[in-house]
């Protein structure tokens, strides 16, 4: 939208999504945990009363040959809808990719989906990369598209061929325009909350512009355990496919969940930037029962916060609707042990083929606080503070397209990542659109 010169609908902004869109340089697990936790707090960029945390979540990256077999169903979308360049020509295009990178003990399946499913390709080895590729390079798009059969039809392969200990995904290729057959989000979500009861984990990439469905394939996708990615690109492609293959494909922890505690002591309120579709009771967090998200092989996640100081002036009765208040008053040890606390940070995760959820707490101290923000955090927040100058938030403060200029300007990482490069290019051409 940006690069067309467009205006951007605050609807279409999730700042959660562009914020774990980039590279962060969190440290790599260690020892049994199946990922790194890092936190750190500084002055908010907007408002230079409030303070801005950060939280990081780094998986474990898994070496090519410690990666399980993988037992693969391509779903691909082949309805009218999808004629195009940026379409089933991207899509073929991606998939050829990811095909180069299989390994021979993998299995591979194509279903596509129209008027009605056809099975392409029954559980072809991974050697065999000439028959593959040739099913991927014949499909060609027409008819309306009936993704709830293809989506049972594709399910069904990975059952067939579902490899025990192994990684056994439905990868969903589409612009998400489902219309015969089961359509709703409520019913797809449903049905994908029944299918991923066999195991079997379920990535989706959107594909297009115009009729997208982006939010009914971020439901599947969250509901099926699994990610979501959006591919506009052969480069978009490649990042999703196979530099980020593990993240992608292999997943190290199921319903992840996070907690923080805040002490009012040190915390009088605080805002959890992004995330509103993702939010959950805090009763749900100690509930197996209730799903978290998933994180793959070398994956990273990244939340921010901005926080109101315990000892600010600021009349919390006129920001009851924009804060959630920490509340209530900080246990008496008799000996100040928690003086030092800001906050307790908990994070609930079940391993891939486990029911009962592991708990793990990491508090954060004064040690944590940054006088001068770190690079990787100054990125993120400047990518959050786009974010809410394109959603129009009514926190952004003194947020401007200028000012996140200014420091990316001076980020050794855009000079030496392309993406980052990219990011500064955006918002240059924000500035100029406004």
């Amino acid at each position: 939208m940006i690069l067309a010169g467009n205006q951007v609908p605050e609807d279409a902004v999730r700042i959660e999504e562009m914020l774990n869109y980039f590279y962060y340089d969190y440290p790599e697990p260690q020892g049994e945990e199946p990922f790194s936790v890092t936190t750190r707090i500084s002055q908010c960029p907007w408002n230079e009363n409030h303070d801005l945390l950060q939280i990081g979540l780094q998986a474990e990256n898994v070496d090519e040959d410690r990666m399980p077999k993988s037992n693969l169903v391509f779903l691909l979308d082949v309805s009218g809808s999808m004629e195009g360049p940026l379409r089933l020509d991207l899509v073929k295009r991606a998939f050829l990719m990811l095909t180069e990178n299989l390994k021979p003990q993998d299995t591979v399946s194509i279903v596509t989906y129209a008027s009605s499913d056809q099975v392409v390709l029954d559980g072809a080895s991974g050697e065999d990369k000439t028959d593959i590729m040739t099913a991927i390079e014949n499909l060609s798009a027409g008819g309306s598209t009936a993704g709830s059969k293809g989506i049972e039809t594709a399910y069904e392969l990975a059952e067939k061929h579902f490899i025990r200990g192994g990684n056994n995904r439905v990868i969903l290729a589409t612009d998400g325009d489902l219309n015969v057959g089961v359509t709703s989000e409520g019913e797809l979500t449903r049905l994908i909350e029944r299918k991923k009861e066999s195991g079997v984990f379920l990535s989706v990439l959107g594909f297009g512009t115009g009729n997208i469905k982006d939010n009914k394939m971020e439901a599947l996708a969250d509901h099926g355990n699994g990610q979501y990615a959006y591919v506009d690109s052969i480069m978009e492609a490649r990042k999703a496919l196979v530099q980020e293959m593990g993240g992608t494909l292999f997943t190290v922890a199921k319903d992840v969940k996070f907690q923080v505690e805040f002490n009012p002591a040190r915390v009088k309120g605080y805002r959890l930037i992004g995330y509103e579709n993702r939010i959950m009771a805090h009763r749900d967090f100690d509930d197996d029962t209730k799903d978290g998200g998933e994180i793959g092989a070398g994956h990273r996640v990244t939340a921010l916060y901005e926080l109101i100081p315990a000892d600010s002036d600021e009349d919390m009765g006129e920001v009851e609707l924009k804060y959630q208040t920490s509340g209530g008053e900080p246990e008496d040890t008799g000996a100040n042990a928690f003086d030092e606390e800001w906050m307790n940070v908990k994070i609930r995760y079940k391993e891939p083929e486990e029911d009962e959820s592991r708990l793990l707490e990491y508090p954060v101290k004064d040690e944590h606080f940054h006088v001068e923000m770190p690079e990787d955090m100054a990125f993120a927040a400047s990518v959050a503070e786009t974010g809410m100058l394109l959603r129009k938030s009514e926190y952004a403060g003194d947020a401007s397209y200028g000012n996140v200029i200014r420091r990316l300007e001076g980020m050794e990482r855009v000079r030496e990542d392309a993406y980052s490069q990219e990011f500064l290019y955006l918002v240059r051409r924000m500035e100029k659109l406004k």
